[in-house]
């Protein structure tokens, strides 16, 4: 072998070796992880990796959903904790440590009204006293949903002494109905009425004879309250204006007693009409539910009772399918008047699609024990009249005053002319008093009688009570001011918060209907200069978040949620209770 001069055949042997070796070092990465070396720099560069951004990006979101699904839950843990522990509160007496007098506040009512001033209040500033026959809040807009099981009766109310407890300062609860008032005295009437059982049914299964006598009877007791502040937010009750039959043959949905009676009533159609054969006229009419309300509460029973149909009875007793018939009766030409039109040729649409036969233009002028009697107007302009069977009759429609406030009325001048509720000004003081506020349903003005009104009305009077007792301090401080205290500036304060008063101002948020099949109309506003309107499948979740959202507790909240989940998962059973 020829080798140039100066170099041995061992050094040349050498070199060979290393420039193999580095060489093969060299391509190695290349080869096996895809990187390569820089001959320039003499360094190796990172791995490159196929589709790098996006598992970096998909690492991300996994970790990031990860924690919030962790934080989410911890979250829900503590509130549901939180929410079942009674807070220290103030308790309630007769002066203030300064001297001044604690004033009594009295709240009527439990309901859409009365719960958020309550929740609202800072009720260390008052003795506060609420009262209410109803021991808990009902969130109605969940009340359809209530007949057909789709959510359960505790999911959808929340004790009025869980919200009494965990207030800043104490609350005493009475459960009792207001029956009377004397404004001259600041003085209530409340009457607490107890029904009385002794034994039971009287049956025994094991002989005809009955062996212990069932005896009920009712208690009541009557006792007086007096009061410094009256915030009457006792609601409306059912009107049939003036309908013949109406109060006897049909079935309110207003409570939750009225959703348990609609239940038993519906299966005891059907098992009624399995009895006779399919060709019988009786069986034709059993099977008829009729619902008298276009409104928001009438559109969403019939859609409820016509999923529960065609989801669930017809799948567990198919003897019915097909024969179940639900019927919508509204006087006006159309159903969800306040809504958008195009939601409301939507509506028409689906209850099309879905069977529910809707009569516009009818109205109701008497009620016997197996039909509507009704007149409807056809499109020239005439008038007929229409029969519509039914086995079960829901009314959905109207609202009329309470005994109570009818009493109220007759008492104060200046509500001697109100015929549909008490009249209010800005500030929801009754007209023709001086400490008597109403809110909600039992009121007659410009504002729709809605939740969502009520609901705003009780947190603006939770702010306005506030100011009142901020007056009322500032006065009490002129009259005994304490030392190096400028009665003049008090003056001018007291003057300032006096004049600065606020008044009630509605913000209409806009609408929700649930329309059956799984879709929902929303009329909504979005700010002051555009509305916004949707109906379809995703409204329907929509609806479902917005009404999640509403609900007065995170255990609502959960509860809500766990009853749509079994619902999906298992559907809804055909039991009568």
């Amino acid at each position: 072998m020829f080798l140039p001069k100066g170099i041995t055949s061992r050094r040349f042997l050498s070199s060979s070796l290393t420039r193999s070796s580095k060489q093969i070092k060299q391509k190695q990465p290349f080869l096996f992880s895809g990187s390569r070396t820089s001959p320039q720099h003499g360094f190796q560069q990172p791995p490159l990796q196929a589709g790098f951004p996006f598992v970096k990006i998909f690492k991300y979101a996994l970790g990031a959903t990860v924690f919030g699904t962790i934080a989410t839950g911890a979250f829900l843990v503590y509130k549901i904790y939180q929410e079942g522990q009674p807070v220290d509160q103030v308790p309630q007496a007769p002066f203030f440590p300064d001297g001044q007098k604690r004033k009594t506040l009295v709240i009527l009512g439990s309901g859409w009204g009365s719960i958020p001033l309550l929740k609202n209040l800072d009720t260390t500033k008052y003795n506060v006293v609420i009262v209410s026959p109803r021991n808990y809040f009902l969130f109605t807009p969940l009340l359809p949903s209530l007949p057909t099981g789709t959510v359960e009766t505790r999911s959808i109310i929340e004790p009025v002494r869980s919200i009494t407890r965990r207030t800043p300062g104490e609350v005493i609860y009475l459960e009792a109905e207001a029956t009377g008032i004397d404004p001259l005295k600041n003085e209530l009437t409340l009457k607490q009425s107890t029904t009385v059982h002794s034994g039971h049914s009287g049956k025994d299964t094991t002989s005809s004879k009955s062996t212990v006598a069932e005896y009920t009877g009712v208690e009541e007791i009557t006792t007086t309250l007096n009061y410094d502040y009256l915030v009457v937010g006792v609601g409306a009750q059912p009107s049939t204006f003036g309908i013949p039959g109406v109060a006897e043959h049909s079935t309110f949905l207003k409570e939750i007693s009225d959703a348990s009676t609609i239940r038993r009533k519906l299966h005891d159609i059907i098992e009624a009409a399995n009895l006779l054969p399919k060709d019988d006229p009786e069986r034709k009419r059993l099977l008829q539910v009729v619902v008298c309300g276009g409104g928001p509460t009438g559109v969403e029973t019939a859609g409820e009772i016509q999923d529960y149909i065609d989801q669930d009875l017809a799948k567990w007793i198919p003897e019915v399918q097909g024969e179940l018939k639900v019927t919508l009766i509204e006087a006006l030409p159309n159903v969800l008047n306040s809504f958008n039109q195009k939601l409301v040729d939507y509506t028409k649409q689906v209850f099309q699609d879905t069977n529910i036969n809707l009569l516009t233009n009818t109205m109701v002028k008497k009620v016997d024990d197996k039909t509507v009697i009704c007149s409807h107007k056809n499109p020239d302009g005439s008038t007929s009249k229409l029969e519509v069977p039914y086995g079960v009759l829901i009314w959905a429609t109207g609202n009329a005053t309470r005994s109570f406030t009818r009493d109220l009325m007759s008492k104060i001048e200046d509500q001697k002319n109100a015929k549909r509720g008490l009249l209010i000004d800005e500030f929801l003081k009754v007209d023709g008093s001086d400490n008597i506020y109403a809110l909600g349903d039992c009121t007659f003005s410009k504002y729709p009688p809605t939740a969502q009104v009520a609901f705003q009305q009780g947190e603006y009077l939770a702010k306005l009570f506030d100011k009142i007792h901020e007056v009322e301090s500032l006065k009490y401080q002129i009259q005994h001011p304490a030392q190096n205290q400028k009665v003049e500036s008090l003056t001018r304060k007291l003057d300032r918060v006096e004049k600065n008063l606020p008044k009630f101002k509605y913000n209409y948020q806009g609408a929700l209907a649930y329309i059956g099949s799984e879709k929902a109309v929303a009329d909504l506003v979005w700010g002051n200069w555009s509305n916004i309107t949707s109906g379809g499948g995703f409204t329907f979740l929509f609806w479902r978040s917005a009404y999640i959202y509403m609900c007065l507790s995170v255990k609502n909240q959960v509860l809500v949620c766990l009853d749509w989940v079994k619902v999906w998962m298992f559907g809804r059973d055909c039991s009568k209770e």
